[in-house]
């Protein structure tokens, strides 16, 4: 399985990233309605921070970003889990498979948050570069200023009028 087909199955919903339960069966090869009906039989395993259910909102939002979407009229919204509810889920749906898909899935997570991180960084690295150099921008421009301010003043000061007594050639 590759890392690019789970990442695209990994959503940010609620500031979390999150797959949803119509994906996840789908790595795993199970019925969503079965996983379904394992997660509410250890409902103790997943508090509001490894899963939650998604709004309807938050779910017409959501079908909108989905390219195709072969799901009909669902009569209940999806599941969302957190990294942390994907690695709960390995304890509930026990098989290989699930084993093997959530190994995946979890470096898919570990990917994204090195990326987020190695992004911020850069991000933080152009900013301090931007400030360093608009400053010394700045400083030029103001040199530049200076000088066009002082080459105006002594233009206006040649070409004024003068004023006093003119010496005669005696």
């Amino acid at each position: 399985m590759q890392l690019q087909t789970i990442q695209s199955k990994i959503y940010d919903i609620r500031g979390q990233r999150v797959m949803l339960d119509f994906d996840l069966a789908e790595l795993y090869e199970v019925e969503t309605k079965r996983l379904k009906e394992a997660v509410r039989r250890n409902i103790d395993r997943f508090p509001s921070d490894f899963m939650f259910e998604l709004t309807k909102d938050e779910f017409a939002s959501l079908r909108s970003q989905i390219a195709s979407s072969k799901r009909g009229g669902t009569r209940f919204m999806p599941f969302a889990f957190t990294e942390q509810g994907v690695a709960m889920l390995a304890t509930v749906l026990n098989s290989p498979k699930a084993i093997q898909v959530n190994i995946q899935i979890i470096r898919a997570f570990v990917f994204l948050r090195q990326y987020a991180l190695s992004h911020k960084e850069l991000t933080e690295k152009l900013q301090e570069l931007e400030s360093k150099y608009n400053k010394q921008f700045k400083d030029v421009y103001e040199a530049l200023n200076y000088l066009l301010q002082k080459d105006k003043q002594e233009t206006e000061q040649k070409e004024r009028a003068k004023i006093g007594f003119k010496r005669g050639s005696d």
